[in-house]
Parts: structure tokens; C-alpha cells; sequence
């Protein structure tokens, strides 16, 4: 089995200290079940790829599990594709050789352990159990461009069908800990198979590995049942226990919501944002729209008082957010007419959803700034490359004008959850580069109250597409 990391990062070297392998090194590790291997390919200060080859000893593994007692076995035990193709035993020696990385440990560097950076990881032969289609499915929402060709089989036998195996490359600006932890948790469920007994400490390892960004998967079910080996009790406890935690993670949006409010209240910028979004909307013409992140639904209601926009579409990745926006839109009591205009859908930004494909705009309102920055690559190609509507609508505080607000601390972010606030600096770089990317014009104005040094207190960017 063959994985290799490769970053451009520059100096591309430290990938050694992220690592914790050295560059001019090879090494070697004894496992229980063969033999793994560290070494450099290529390490230059533009480009340096580390990888990890590991040997299996599959006629040891028989005998360790069934004795030296000369019993006859099946052929299979010895013939199979365990020893050539990535599978949990190379999972587990990603956890054993790279368990500092993939722990997030980095004393020597820890700034580098927080930075998301460009990383492809390849994988020589990966068993697709369900497929290239399913190989997407779960690596796409997680931000990936994903290269797979499979491997041929002999034509001479064409009842052999298709191959199930496949090279793979997968590629994004990342922490390596994330990359790490999508790969321990994925190659056994692309795998399909586990070398080993699952019991309820797998629960845990997968439910830690999986912090953040399991339980908004749209394949969390899927990735549950297949690297519990559908043991249904043990699927059935970590399921539960993703949901609890997806409520919990709604509860604590929801208290931060408040706070930002009671920030902004004096200057009414909720009010401010919603007409000032509401009128680009009116001005594009839009036919339909879906707001992104609609939360407990205020910006929704909004929406359904405008009667020349037919149909409208509210997405949040809080389930409870969901439930409290149809109570306080009351949808069960809403006219048939008026009921069929929208739609409430559970999904997450960063998963491509084909339910946003076809509208005519998109409104992100106070959303990307409660995204770990290595996430805005998949939350920008799923917005403006996969849904690609006419007009998006992005509005994000604008961190110097928190110096106007005398309840706020100093360094403190206007709500408990914002992973950043940007500079208009930053903003404006920001939309200037997705705008290039996806083939969008676009216009930035301030909402509120402008200061003459500071700006206004939030920022808006309309992305029309050329």
C-alpha cells in the first residue's frame, strides 16, 4: 500500500515538522501486522512529498490468528487484495506512524498546525466499494477535487465486470489533522471491511475523528453503517450521538445570534441588512431564491412577503434552526398557495446540493464567517461553480468598525461563533479573486451608518454573473 502527501506550501519543507518525520530521512516502523516506511520522494522548498509504503505479511496474519498448528485453510486467507490495496490497515498506520499530526500536536511549529494549506494525497490502489460515484459523494462535501482512474481488469475476461479499485488524488487547502482524520475515517468505509473486531471504542474514535464535519455530512449514515461493519446497536448509539451533537451545535448558534443582536441592535443593522439585500434582490429580478444559512427564518418571512418571487428556498445546517423557522413561519397552518412557494432543506454550505442548482440567487447573510477558513474553498465552488446562479448576495461584518461598539471587548468577535471578521481589505481580496475564478461581476458597498476612518459596520458583496 502507497499514500503520499505532497504540499507546495512554501517552504514546502515543513511538511517534515507538520509531520514529525524528517525530510533526509527514511525510516521504519514495525507493526503488528507488517512493516510501514517514511520517506521523501522529492522535498524542495517549492514541493515536498512524504510517503508512507507499507508491507504486510499476510501469510503471518493467518497463522497469528489461527495458530502454527498446520490446519488447512481457505485459499483466500492467502490470496486476496489486504496486502496491495489501501484498507484499515493502512488506516491504522496512518494512526500509528502519523498520530502526532494527526492529533494536531505540533510544539516546534504550532502556528503551522492551524494553517490551512494546499495538499494533494494519492493513493495508489483504493478498493471503491459503491463506485467513483460514491468515492465523490463522500470526498466533495469535504471540500476535495477528486482524480480517480480505475484500474483495468484483463478484457480476455469480461464476466469479471468492472474493476472495484482505483488511483486516486485528492486535493485541497486544508489542515493536515482534517486530511488525516477524512482519511483514517473514509478508506475503511470505501473498503467496506475491517481487519479487526468494531466494537464501541470505534464508536468513539470515529465520533472524535469525525468532529466538525461528520455529523452535517450528507453521507454521515452511510459512513456510520460501514465503519461500524452495520453492527446496529453500535450504529444506531453513534447516530444518535451525532445528532445530539448537530442540536447542541444549534443551541450554541442560536445563543450567539442573540448576542450579536444585542451588539448591533442600537444602529438596527438586521433591519438595515435584510432591506438592503431585499432590494438587489428586486433589482435582479429574481424568480427564485435560497438563502443560505436561514437560520430561525426571519429573512424567509421576508421573502414570502415578496409575491413576484415564486419560489424560495431556506437551507441551515441546524436541524433545530429548521424546526423553529416552520414554527414561526407556520408553515402547517400556511395557505396551499402560498405553502408550495418554499421549502425548508437540511444541508450544510460546503456539500454540494442539487436542490440550489437552477435559482435564479443565492443570499449568504452573516454565514462565511462562521466557516473555519479552510472551508470557504468548498463552500465557494459549491455557491458559484455547482449552483452558479445569476446573482449572489454576500453580507459579512467588517472588523474595524467593532472599535464603534462600546459593549465589546476589545479582540472579541461579534458573535461566540465566528471563526473570523474581515478587514475590507480582505473582503475585497476575497470577492475580487472569486469573482475571477467563477466569472461573476461584482460590487461592494457598506450597510449602515458609514465612519469616515472605520467604514460602515457590515459589508456587502453582489456577484452578478457575466
Amino acid at each position: 500500500m502507497l499514500l503520499t502527501l505532497t504540499t507546495t506550501h512554501q517552504p514546502a519543507t515543513d511538511l517534515g515538522y507538520l509531520l514529525h518525520k524528517h525530510p533526509e530521512r527514511v525510516q521504519e516502523f514495525t507493526l503488528s501486522f507488517g512493516k510501514a516506511h517514511v520517506f521523501y520522494p522529492e522535498a524542495s522548498l517549492s514541493r515536498c512529498t512524504a510517503a508512507l509504503l507499507l508491507e504486510l505479511d499476510p501469510v503471518g496474519l493467518v497463522r497469528g490468528r489461527r495458530g502454527s498448528s498446520g490446519a488447512d485453510f481457505a485459499l483466500e486467507q492467502y490470496v486476496n487484495d489486504r496486502p496491495y490495496v489501501a484498507s484499515s490497515f493502512l488506516a491504522v498506520a496512518i494512526g500509528d506512524v502519523f498520530g502526532s499530526a494527526l492529533a494536531g500536536s505540533g510544539r516546534e511549529r504550532p502556528e503551522l498546525v492551524e494553517q490551512a494549506l494546499p495538499f494533494e494525497a494519492a493513493i495508489s490502489a483504493l478498493p471503491c466499494r459503491g463506485g467513483e460515484g460514491f468515492l465523490r459523494r463522500l470526498f466533495e462535501p469535504l471540500g476535495y477535487a477528486v482524480d480517480a482512474k480505475r484500474h483495468e481488469l484483463d478484457p480476455a475476461f469480461p464476466e469479471w465486470g468492472e474493476s472495484a479499485y482505483f488511483s486516486v488524488a485528492l486535493r485541497a487547502r486544508v489542515r493536515l489533522r482534517e486530511l488525516l482524520q477524512h482519511l483514517t475515517v473514509l478508506i475503511p468505509v470505501l473498503d467496506d471491511d475491517k481487519h479487526y473486531w468494531v466494537g464501541s471504542d470505534e464508536v468513539e474514535k470515529l465520533l472524535r475523528r469525525g468532529e466538525r464535519w461528520l455529523a452535517a455530512h450528507p453521507e454521515r449514515e452511510a459512513i456510520t453503517e460501514r465503519y461500524l461493519r452495520r453492527q446496529r446497536g453500535l450504529v444506531r448509539s453513534a447516530l444518535a450521538r451525532l445528532a445530539d451533537d448537530a442540536a447542541a451545535n444549534g443551541e450554541l448558534e442560536g445563543a450567539g445570534d442573540r448576542d450579536e443582536e444585542a451588539i448591533e441592535r442600537p444602529i438596527s443593522l438586521a433591519v438595515q441588512r435584510a432591506g438592503a439585500v431585499l432590494a438587489v434582490l428586486r433589482d435582479a429580478g429574481a424568480q427564485s431564491v435560497g438563502d443560505l444559512g436561514c437560520g430561525e427564518g426571519r429573512f424567509l418571512r421576508l421573502l414570502l412577503d415578496e409575491t413576484k418571487i415564486p419560489r424560495i428556498v431556506g437551507v441551515d445546517a441546524s436541524l433545530r434552526a429548521l424546526e423553529i423557522a416552520a414554527k414561526r413561519l407556520g408553515l402547517e397552518r400556511m395557505p396551499p398557495a402560498k405553502r408550495e412557494r418554499i421549502a425548508l432543506h437540511h444541508g450544510a454550505l460546503t456539500y454540494r446540493d442539487r436542490r440550489l442548482e437552477g435559482l435564479d440567487a443565492l443570499t449568504l447573510i452573516e454565514v462565511i464567517e462562521h466557516l473555519d477558513a479552510s472551508r470557504l474553498p468548498a463552500l465557494e465552488r459549491n455557491v458559484f461553480e455547482l449552483a452558479h446562479p445569476r446573482v449572489v448576495v454576500v453580507t459579512t461584518p467588517n472588523v474595524e468598525y467593532n472599535a464603534r461598539f462600546a459593549e465589546l471587548p476589545t479582540g472579541r468577535l461579534r458573535h461566540r461563533d465566528h471563526r473570523f471578521e474581515w478587514a475590507r481589505a480582505e473582503f475585497a481580496g476575497w470577492c475580487d479573486a472569486i469573482a475571477a475564478r467563477f466569472g461573476y461581476a461584482v460590487r461592494r458597498t457598506g450597510i449602515g451608518t458609514e465612519d469616515a476612518s472605520l467604514g460602515a459596520p457590515t459589508q456587502m458583496a453582489v456577484f452578478r454573473r457575466e
